[in-house]
């Protein structure tokens, strides 16, 4: 357990910034490390238009030349402002296509005062691979990364890169290449991905989408869709859904976008591009779902510069570790808890697979975080914090079991919870949060939430009936009538009776 979570790095605060030079924006997002789950703590795109144009002049928009220089110079600022340790600075489609790109990135350095990597098709693909294989364990499918000027598709495997292809589809190309025609732009389309063998292997597997406009996509089905979360990671739309919802968008009139609370006006002129890339790669692939993922490049270029002792650590389990380590009375005392429990569920009843164990430990790093406030809001306050964390690698059903779980720990009742909330998740893990909860508050009611006790008390599913809680006799005093009232609550979910062996 240790191992998964410490492995992953520093807690400390040690920013890095990630400057993402693209065909339609500039964008700066400062990370609080560089550690295997980075959160972002500033966050700054400038809609530039670079790309604009290229397919047919083959030279970078001049106002959007100094328009980005303007935004680099500013993004030095912020990153010295902020304090981040190391710039690391990307290029992408339009900066390597274009024949005045080399002049461009010249300026763009010394405005940057840093280096800028210019991708290569294949180096952009393989980094927004990584992103995605970062931010979701097992992934496998197709990654789609859609940026202004190119789209990247690469498929993975069991943890590999398999292999993938660019194709001059970003919408700033697409609207240059169609002259505004979107008849003409799907036939341009088609023609691409007709000639792509790499589509004829994914039916039923899945599509992990990358980048902003398709990330606007998912906000419009989740609107459509009343949908209760609203974390786009991990967001997932099936196949018929996500074409419908696409198709839509990529007929709607600007005027019409501009009525959409949740477009942003800066992408107006492009997403009905992107919608019909996105439609049509649907169509071509026959894969089972789309899967958002909010990990891309610049998540793929801090996670390729760790070690491989932290590259492997689990992302979630480090995510709860740093909240444990923020909010939480005793991080040592949640460590406990998860070998505490460890052995409550060994016993073969409460049988559990290996992502079930994962959500519990995770969990358990997680139990205290929502001691700071009223008791009258801790419950109210850790489901949100819970269900609305920048955590990667955790599907929604798996979101909202942990901030259930925290929910019930706080003793929150059926009334707070909205039904469309607690509808993410199927009655075996609605059980699964309460059985743990009640684990969680016998446990404090035990230790006041400090280590060093947990380890020497055993908790044990005894025969087909029993639950025995085995205290040591020189803990015997930590005993009394709130213990052995948690101790039954906690049987009583088990289907059991409890009693108290001194030992």
């Amino acid at each position: 357990m240790k191992r998964k979570i410490l492995g992953s790095g520093s807690t400390k605060y040690r920013p890095v910034s990630v400057v993402d030079i693209g065909s339609n924006s500039v964008r700066l997002v400062v990370y609080d490390g560089l550690r295997r789950a980075p959160t972002p703590v500033f966050n700054e795109k400038i809609l530039c238009g670079l790309g604009r144009g290229v397919a047919t002049t083959r030279q970078l928009n001049p106002q959007g030349m100094e328009r980005a220089l303007g935004a680099l110079r500013r993004f030095k600022a912020l990153s010295r402002q902020i304090g981040a340790r190391e710039v690391y600075a990307v290029a992408t489609a339009a900066a390597r296509e274009a024949e005045n790109g080399t002049q461009f990135v010249d300026m763009a350095e010394q405005a940057l005062s840093a280096h800028i990597d210019v991708l290569s098709g294949k180096e952009e693909a393989r980094l927004a691979a990584m992103g995605v294989m970062a931010g979701v364990t097992g992934a496998d499918g197709l990654i789609g990364d859609l940026g202004g000027g190119s789209l990247e598709l690469i498929d993975v495997s069991e943890g590999r890169i398999r292999d993938g292809i660019t194709f001059p589809l970003g919408p700033l190309r697409l609207m240059d290449m169609s002259g505004g025609s979107a008849s003409k732009a799907r036939d341009i389309i088609d023609k691409y991905f007709d000639s792509s063998p790499l589509l004829t292997r994914l039916k039923g597997r899945n599509l992990y989408a990358v980048g902003g406009t398709w990330r606007s996509i998912a906000r419009i089905h989740m609107a459509q869709t009343h949908y209760p979360l609203h974390v786009l990671h991990n967001y997932t739309i099936g196949r018929e859904q996500a074409r419908s919802v696409a198709d839509l968008v990529s007929h709607l009139s600007s005027s019409s976008l501009k009525d959409i609370k949740s477009v942003s006006r800066s992408r107006i002129d492009t997403l009905p591009y992107g919608a019909l890339v996105l439609e049509r790669l649907l169509a071509k692939s026959k894969v089972k779902q789309m899967v958002v993922s909010i990990y891309g490049v610049r998540e793929g270029l801090l996670y390729s510069k760790l070690p491989k002792r932290k590259r492997d650590a689990d992302a979630l389990l480090s995510s709860c570790w740093e909240f444990c380590c923020r909010y939480a009375r005793s991080p040592e005392h949640e460590l406990e808890l998860c070998d505490w429990t460890d052995k409550l569920f060994a016993h073969k009843s409460f049988a559990e697979t290996e992502g079930e164990r994962r959500l519990r430990h995770a969990a358990c790093l997680l139990a205290d975080i929502g001691w700071r406030a009223h008791p009258d809001y801790r419950a109210q306050r850790s489901l949100g914090m819970i269900s609305q964390a920048a955590f990667v690698d955790v599907d929604h059903a798996g979101r909202i079991f942990m901030a259930l779980t925290i929910y019930y720990r706080y003793d929150g009742d059926e009334e707070g919870l909205t039904s469309s909330l607690s509808r993410l998740v199927d009655d075996k893990m609605l059980e699964r949060a309460r059985l743990l909860s009640d684990a969680f508050r016998l446990a404090y009611i035990i230790t006041a939430a400090m280590p060093g006790v947990l380890p020497k008390i055993a908790i044990e599913a005894e025969g087909a009936k029993g639950l025995i809680l085995r205290v040591p006799r020189k803990f015997i005093d930590l005993m009394g009538e709130r213990v052995e009232k948690r101790l039954t609550a906690l049987a009583g979910q088990m289907g059991r009776m409890s009693k108290i062996e001194i030992v």
